[in-house]
């Protein structure tokens, strides 16, 4: 029991089952990758699978070790494992150095090239820790880092680059800014007093959602660009893969509904559960259209 307990410790201190907002991009990645190389290698997406938990879960970690003298005064986040004293910082940081780890052995079974690649991976997403305490564009590097997903997965089968895994990586960078700047908006004046980093900082509440809109404006017509990429190289593909980007445009339009200034109430709504389902979705036609 204490060894289980022990385990749902850290997975909420990385939020596991916020896992779905970017793993069902990399299966779409990897299922492009296996049309064009014309195999599907179950030991391969089992690597890939391992390859975003392993990174994600070493993100998760080293920012919350990263942010815990900050998260100890945010009423809303001292109940976080490290502020709470559930994990100790030096267990957190072991936890990140073990992910990083495996992350980098679980990348150089795929391919030479991921595995070179995977410090420049780790760069970025661990790096994104940091961004709050100067740049306003932290939103977009959280981005960033999750748009490495599809793209990701698709070089981990053909030791390739292609234009359409960089589609859906666009769509991620543009999705997950614009809705990581709406959740920022709970923490707007802690983080203007604390003078940490965010656009809810630097344009006020009004404009942050404005600027949230335009970013989800761009991944929508990126979601087209991308879906109609899609079908004219893969004549195969059918009505699944248009179904999946009409119902993540419906619910990108959903979320600005839930969120207005002066009312944050269905902030969370907005965020995980929309989000969430947005994802899976897309993911799971997109996936079902090019398996079928």
């Amino acid at each position: 029991m204490l060894l289980l307990r022990r385990l749902g410790d850290f997975l909420s201190l990385v939020k596991f089952s916020h896992t779905i907002f970017a793993l069902p991009f990399a299966l779409i990645g990897f299922f492009l990758a296996v049309l064009d190389a014309g195999e599907l290698r179950w030991q391969q997406l089992l690597l890939v699978v391992l390859c975003m938990v392993f990174a994600r879960s070493a993100a998760m970690a080293f920012n919350r070790w990263q942010d815990r003298d900050i998260d100890v005064k945010n009423p809303r986040t001292a109940v976080r494992e490290i502020p709470a004293g559930t994990i100790s910082s030096r267990a957190a940081l072991n936890f990140v150095v073990l992910n990083c780890a495996l992350f980098i052995v679980a990348a150089g079974l795929l391919n030479w090239q991921c595995l070179l690649l995977s410090p420049v991976a780790l760069l970025v997403i661990l790096g994104y820790s940091y961004t709050k305490r100067f740049t306003y564009l932290c939103h977009f590097v959280l981005g960033l880092g999750l748009a490495l997903a599809p793209v990701g997965a698709y070089l981990a089968v053909t030791a390739q680059w292609a234009l359409l895994p960089v589609l859906y990586g666009g769509v991620v960078l543009l999705w997950v800014a614009g809705f990581d700047i709406i959740y920022a908006l709970q923490d707007e004046n802690f983080d203007r007093e604390e003078s940490l980093y965010s656009i809810p900082v630097r344009l006020g509440t009004v404009r942050a959602l404005r600027l949230g809109r335009i970013l989800h404006l761009l991944c929508a017509t990126l979601v087209v660009v991308a879906v109609l990429r899609q079908a004219a190289l893969y004549p195969e593909f059918g009505t699944l893969s248009y179904a999946a980007g009409a119902f993540f445009l419906a619910a990108l339009t959903y979320q600005h509904t839930l969120v207005k200034a002066g009312d944050l109430r269905r902030i969370n709504l907005a965020f995980f559960t929309t989000n969430g389902i947005a994802s899976l979705v897309f993911g799971a036609l997109t996936v079902l259209d090019v398996y079928l």
